[in-house]
């Protein structure tokens, strides 16, 4: 009778483990913060869908700001060094909505730091 205890303890062993590692787990992140919150624009769905999956949008907006050729620079090269999975259509929108939003004028924590620096002027 001994021998028939270990066949039987194995196969219990084995469907405890089965099941447990065939359970679902899931990984909640944190959002960005609100400073790397991108701005509102024609493009931001684009740029969300396509840069978001490779990096945190810190990675944009904490970018100087730059003129579309940079940007596009920084796009191509998002594409054929890194190997982002982005679409002719798709790098022209995202192009277009970074230089228009986070283009020459500088960038966003720029513009918030000019903008705390006039109202703070004109108390």
């Amino acid at each position: 009778m001994k021998h028939l205890r270990y066949p039987a303890s194995i196969t219990i062993t084995l469907a405890v483990l089965t099941a447990a590692l065939g359970a679902t787990k899931s990984i909640t992140l944190p959002g960005d913060n609100a400073m790397a919150e991108l701005k509102p624009g024609p493009g931001v769905e684009a740029v969300r869908a396509n840069c978001v999956a490779c990096h945190s949008t810190d990675y944009i907006v904490r970018q100087p700001g730059s003129e579309a050729k940079k940007w596009e620079a920084e796009v191509k090269k998002m594409i054929s060094v890194f190997g982002a999975p982005i679409n002719e259509a798709d790098a022209k929108v995202i192009v277009g909505y970074l230089s228009s939003e986070y283009g020459p004028r500088g960038s966003r924590a720029e513009r918030d730091a000019r903008q705390q620096n006039q109202e703070g002027s004109q108390q």
